[in-house]
């Protein structure tokens, strides 16, 4: 198949188009939330990333955690979190980071970190005492790790087997031709390897997402949603790529609602358990719902 180029981008020149446009977030339960943030100085992706679905995710109980500090080993096109050497590791942040979950009375959390090709371990360890810190002070709270693919180093993903979160996330991020582009240090193959390796180790629910906008052809949006069934993923969001800044890749294309629809009913045909599709759909939008 080939992009209907009348009917699933605009040009991306005269600005956002109008489905990109976000509404304040606004509810009880937000306020409560975002004053608590506030008050006790807690950290999370929904603030420091001006998630557009901030609002809507909070309401329901969800938020998004990030942990091993906020600069990354890699340098991807797409990223605006900070490149370069990252602080040393400290090993109090399970307890900081299930301490906040606490306080903000999450059902459902999400944690996701950067990237830490510097450590042996590639942050592993940590990633596994969070787990388990979280379901030490939260015992009724559902989780789901978003991870780097730690190089694919099977004994740093069993870590992540052996704490066994409801979900496990990792993120393609574009297709196949793009990936050395938009991923510099990362591997298509190398992905979908993680993905499948995560599955096969026992874990229930394996997820991964896709970001739209950055070239990619629709054929190749559906040979990657192909390969993510092929490796038993579960769950797949896709998104509206944004250019986080001037120094980050450009946005190609924007990618209308009725593409992204197409591409929903491509997926769930495919077998998806669930698939979010839409332009401000992030990779854990509506996450609580990947659990069931």
């Amino acid at each position: 198949m080939s992009v209907d180029t009348a009917s699933s981008i605009a040009p991306p020149r005269k600005g956002k188009p109008k489905w990109l446009r976000v509404k304040l977030p606004t509810g009880k339960k937000y306020t409560e939330l975002r004053g608590l943030v506030d008050k006790y100085n807690l950290h999370t992706i929904c603030t420091s990333g001006s998630c557009p679905n901030m609002g809507e995710c909070w309401g329901e109980g969800t938020a998004t955690f990030m942990i091993l500090g906020n600069v990354c080993t890699r340098s991807c096109g797409f990223c605006g979190v900070k490149t370069g050497r990252p602080e040393t590791v400290d090993w109090e942040e399970p307890e900081k980071v299930a301490r906040s979950i606490k306080i903000m009375s999450i059902k459902h959390a999400v944690i996701t970190s950067v990237d830490r090709d510097d450590l042996k371990d590639m942050g592993s360890i940590i990633w596994a005492e969070t787990v388990k810190s979280i379901r030490r002070m939260n015992p009724t709270t559902t989780l789901e790790t978003l991870i780097p693919d730690f190089q694919g180093v099977e004994r740093n993903i069993d870590r992540i087997v052996e704490v066994s979160p409801e979900v496990v996330s990792h993120n393609m991020e574009t297709v196949r031709r793009l990936t050395r582009e938009v991923r510099i240090q990362a591997k298509y193959d190398r992905s979908l390897a993680v993905l499948k390796y995560l599955k096969d180790q026992g874990i229930n629910r394996t997820k991964s997402g896709i970001m739209l906008g950055l070239g990619e052809k629709e054929e190749e949006v559906i040979e990657t949603l192909h390969d993510l069934r092929k490796a038993d993923v579960d769950v797949v969001t896709i998104g509206q790529y944004l250019q986080p800044s001037k120094k980050h890749l450009p946005v190609k294309q924007f990618v209308t609602p009725d593409q992204f629809k197409k591409y929903e009913e491509i997926g769930l045909d495919l077998g998806f358990r669930h698939v979010e599709s839409g332009a401000l759909v992030r990779s854990s939008y509506k996450a609580h719902k990947h659990i069931l």
